[in-house]
């Protein structure tokens, strides 16, 4: 067992050149519409994006799939384009721009209901 204590201090070595933090590009925490698209190296293009909003009203499978961005100030705002899909179903074939990008909170894939805990008086 002489390689316990040398794969330890390989390990102990490498986190110490590691960040404390990852960088702005590697987190997966939701934001506007452009700090999640800009995370990617192609700027979001095929990357299907939701409103956090959506889950919290109970509506599940609904998104936007990216076709198009265009980023300004490093990523913190923009234009961006796509195509909306509404509970699993596709609204428009037609590609538009997307709406509220700075207003709401957006994630990454479709939108999932969050789980409610029942309340006290439903279970009197």
């Amino acid at each position: 067992m002489l390689w316990t204590p040398v794969r330890s201090n390989v390990a102990r070595s490498i986190n110490k050149l590691l960040p404390r933090q990852l960088p702005p590009s590697l987190v997966s925490k939701p934001g506007n519409l452009y700090e999640v698209l800009s995370r990617t190296p192609d700027g979001g293009i095929g990357k299907f994006v939701h409103q956090t909003r959506w889950g919290e009203k109970q509506i599940e499978g609904s998104y936007w799939l990216v076709t198009r961005s265009k980023f300004k100030c490093e990523g913190k705002h923009g234009k961006a384009w796509g195509l909306l899909y509404w509970k699993d179903k596709l609204v428009s074939p037609r590609e538009e721009r997307i709406k509220g990008s700075l207003k709401y909170t957006w994630n990454e894939g479709p939108s999932v209901t969050k789980k409610v805990a029942p309340s006290s008086q439903a279970a009197a």
